[in-house]
């Protein structure tokens, strides 16, 4: 794997994940098999209220190439193929989604020990253009993330976004939706041998004028169990237990309370993901 600045959607991503990843406040199980020949069968099934969404994925793979078909409750059919480095360094997708016959894209992804780009092509006759690119290196980048609609010639998104790394922390400052949110992460290796680590997220909205902070935590408790916590400062608290009770089969319990409302019930979400 090149090392480098990676891509612009790594911009921020650590404390992303620390903050938001695995949190959840529905019920959720997947299963995954092997056949004999190596596809990978996933179902899932996730329970949003009174509403069931459930969805199965083939994933077939053979040299470099990789294919993944989803079909969900709604009968649509998601399709993606995946080139991985047909030349060094580069990565080429395609998908597209049935009965959406506007839903075709190719992808470009390139990684360089000093550049990341990832472009994109709706397969239309006006095509919505997308380009992000990142230039520095694994310790300071900086990039953009462009989509032009050829059919309105306007700019449907323009972003921005640079990152300072070293060997335990993680700083970054994005300027996301047209430049109406300003967002800075922090993440911090506290303790690498228990996986333990802060991080915090404050974003503004000038068009709102409104300022979220979210703050959170992790831990492993063994090398099978971990947990997290976070709050905002509109008094949000959730925590979760993570649990690999079988390699790769793991079983996480999350919750999430009002601390302003403690009245009210709180919000507890289960999945369970099962792999041979």
């Amino acid at each position: 794997m090149v090392k480098g600045p990676g891509l612009y959607s790594d911009i921020g991503k650590k404390a992303r994940d620390l903050l938001y990843r695995d949190y959840q406040a529905d019920h959720k199980f997947t299963l995954t098999t092997y056949t004999a020949s190596g596809v990978a069968i996933t179902s899932s099934g996730t329970k949003k209220g009174d509403l069931l969404l459930a969805d199965v994925n083939t994933q077939l793979k053979n040299k470099n190439i990789t294919t993944d078909i989803k079909v969900d409750t709604s009968s649509n059919v998601f399709t993606t193929i995946t080139v991985d480095e047909p030349a060094p360094g580069l990565k080429t997708i395609f998908s597209f989604k049935v009965p959406d016959q506007r839903s075709g894209k190719v992808e470009l992804q390139y990684l360089h020990e000093y550049a990341g780009i990832s472009t994109s092509i709706g397969l239309t006759a006006t095509p919505v253009v997308n380009f992000a690119g990142v230039v520095g290196n694994d310790v300071f980048s900086v990039g953009t993330d462009l989509s032009f609609d050829t059919a309105s010639g306007n700019l449907t998104k323009y972003n921005a976004g640079l990152s300072f790394s070293n060997a335990d922390l993680i700083s970054s400052l994005t300027l996301n939706d047209k430049g109406d949110n300003l967002t800075a992460s922090y993440y911090h290796t506290v303790s690498p041998l228990t996986n333990t680590a802060v991080g915090a997220e404050l974003s503004h909205s000038f068009s709102s004028n409104e300022n979220k902070l979210t703050i959170g935590t992790q831990h492993s408790l063994d090398p099978l169990t971990n947990v997290k916590a976070r709050v905002n400062n509109f008094g949000i608290a959730s925590a979760l237990i993570q649990h690999e009770w079988r390699p790769k089969s793991t079983f996480t319990i999350s919750g999430e309370v009002d601390t302003r409302a403690i009245d009210k019930s709180a919000k507890i979400g289960l999945a369970l993901a099962l792999k041979p």
